[in-house]
């Protein structure tokens, strides 16, 4: 099974990183970009505990706990999890 997991700066909060990349294209002259978040995207692969529905639910409880404890900073980033069995 495997966890994809999108996690991004919650809104409002400053991205430095998000308006280097926005002049940078601005500089190579892509117009028409109003702004840029920045973000990041981990993948993490499962041991597979058995097919069915039950199991991804499981799966995604269980890396939405590595997102609270360790892969976002919840107080300034907010994360999506998807699982594929």
């Amino acid at each position: 099974m495997r966890a994809r997991v999108h996690v991004t700066l919650k809104p409002g909060v400053l991205d430095p990183q998000g308006k280097a990349i926005a002049h940078a294209l601005e500089a190579l002259g892509f117009d028409g970009v109003a702004d840029v978040r920045q973000g990041k995207y981990i993948e993490i692969d499962l041991e597979d505990g058995g097919s069915g529905e039950g199991n991804a639910g499981a799966a995604e409880a269980r890396v939405s706990e590595m997102c609270e404890k360790l892969l976002a900073n919840t107080v300034i980033e907010n994360y999506r999890v998807e699982i594929d069995s």
